[in-house]
């Protein structure tokens, strides 16, 4: 298994949940994490992004997302997070992590992804 997300469950709105991603230490140093989700009957849709840069690294946020969801990572433990706070019902989906080498340190996407995770399910009640 090389990207492993946990840390989904049902919360209720306006609640707060922390995804993980962990992984092998060298995808860890090589690829851009990003995370995805998917609700039954859409579009995946790519969330949050971080560049392998271990000091100077960047990331991105979708609009959806952007304020009340946040990408960090620990290299010590070769592992990503997803802090999302106030969660809404429409937050609800299967989540996933994903792994790209990207040819900069500096870069990140949601496009053309080497790896993938199982998902992890989070469900907001409203």
């Amino acid at each position: 298994v090389q990207l492993q997300a946990s840390g989904g469950g049902l919360v209720q709105a306006g609640g707060s949940l922390r995804l993980s991603c962990a992984t092998s230490r060298f995808i860890f140093g090589t690829h851009a994490i990003s995370w995805f989700r998917q609700a039954p009957g859409k579009e995946r849709e790519g969330l949050a992004c971080i560049s392998s840069s271990s000091s100077k690294f960047n990331t991105i946020y979708a609009d959806s997302v952007q304020g009340r969801f946040t990408i960090s990572k620990d290299s010590r433990k070769n592992t990503v997070y997803l802090q999302m706070n106030s969660l809404k019902a429409e937050d609800s989906a299967v989540y996933y992590c994903a792994a790209d080498r990207t040819l900069s340190s500096r870069v990140c996407g949601f496009e053309g992804m080497d790896f993938w995770g199982k998902g992890t399910q989070v469900t907001v009640s409203s």
